[in-house]
């Protein structure tokens, strides 16, 4: 398809501001929507100078070391297709978190990656990218069902009077995860077996775009497992970081619980876009970790926090880094 030059040259120079003030206003907007977000605020910027001020600066430290992990994994998944510098997947990644923000289901991270790949190559590196998505999906249900039998079995140890209901709801979360599990497993380790049906129904067109997914080996899933698995460790270590900073006392049994049965529910509910999802985030996280610590204020603050770090700050820095990026090489 052809495209005119004037849209071209219209792409190429002004998509990076407007992503910048669009998802700037977003984040006004949705922070101005939620309930208490002014106190939940206050309590982190009284943290920046406070005594254990440490706890917050070292949390960011680890927003570079969460997304350096994920640009790692989409590196190896790429080189199927294309070399790509570590600098230049992290930018990738970056972007890719910028375009996510307002886009359904966090498909425009898909979108976001492909600038950075040449032309001619762009859907093809979809399917590759859509591996690394994969890959963090089955870690984070695997490691979700591990909490919510933690969590069960916490609640079998409280003086709870609806505890039957607990159980019941508890033990229906966990089969269902459990049956996604094997599904998502058995499609991640088999990835080639797509290609294979595609050839079956010969759809051709599909075809072209995904037949790379024929040349992944089966050690690069695991080493691309094995870094979704330590994105995981950072967020469990992120969380328990501004508990404690925010006063929510929990070991890290109860954090490792808390928070990964709380990205179970966020994996499972469809949500619209990150920016939307705070509220989600917020209830998620209230009604979770309440069972541990009933520090509410804290368990906002902290949730507020992460969201600001791992998300709102990664997608400002890549709506930034757009501005350098030509969708098309000529106009």
């Amino acid at each position: 398809m052809t495209i005119n030059k004037n849209i071209k040259i219209i792409l190429n120079y002004f998509l990076g501001p407007l992503v910048f003030l669009f998802l700037f206003y977003s984040i006004y907007r949705q922070g101005q929507k939620e309930e208490d977000w002014e106190e939940s605020w206050a309590q982190i910027k009284s943290a920046i100078t406070g005594p254990q001020q440490w706890k917050l600066w070292f949390t960011f430290l680890l927003m570079f070391v969460n997304w350096g992990l994920e640009a790692r994994k989409w590196q190896l998944s790429i080189q199927q297709l294309e070399k790509v510098s570590f600098l230049r997947a992290f930018k990738a990644t970056l972007s890719g978190v910028a375009i996510a923000s307002f886009t359904p289901n966090r498909i425009g991270e898909y979108l976001g990656r492909m600038l950075y790949i040449d032309e001619g190559k762009r859907l093809r590196s979809i399917s590759l990218t859509i591996v690394c998505s994969m890959a963090q999906l089955l870690v984070t249900l695997l490691v979700g069902i591990f909490g919510v039998i933690y969590l069960k079995k916490y609640i079998e140890a409280q003086p709870i009077s609806d505890k039957q209901t607990f159980q019941t709801g508890l033990s229906l979360v966990l089969s269902c995860v459990s049956f996604i599990v094997v599904c998502v497993a058995f499609f991640y380790f088999r990835i080639s077996s797509m290609v294979r049906l595609l050839e079956r129904l010969k759809w051709k067109k599909i075809l072209e775009q995904v037949k790379v997914l024929d040349d992944v080996k089966l050690t690069i899933l695991f080493r691309i497992l094995s870094l979704s698995f330590a994105r995981y460790v950072v967020f469990i270590l992120q969380y328990h970081l501004l508990f404690s900073l925010f006063d929510v006392s929990l070991n890290w049994g109860e954090t490792f619980a808390g928070v990964s049965s709380m990205f179970l529910i966020m994996a499972i509910i469809p949500s619209f876009t990150f920016l939307t999802d705070l509220g989600i985030r917020w209830e998620t996280g209230i009604q979770v970790i309440h069972i541990f610590n009933p520090n509410e204020p804290g368990i906002l603050a902290a949730s507020l926090g992460v969201w600001v770090i791992n998300l709102v700050i990664p997608a400002l820095i890549g709506s930034l880094l757009i501005l350098r990026v030509k969708l098309f090489r000529s106009s």
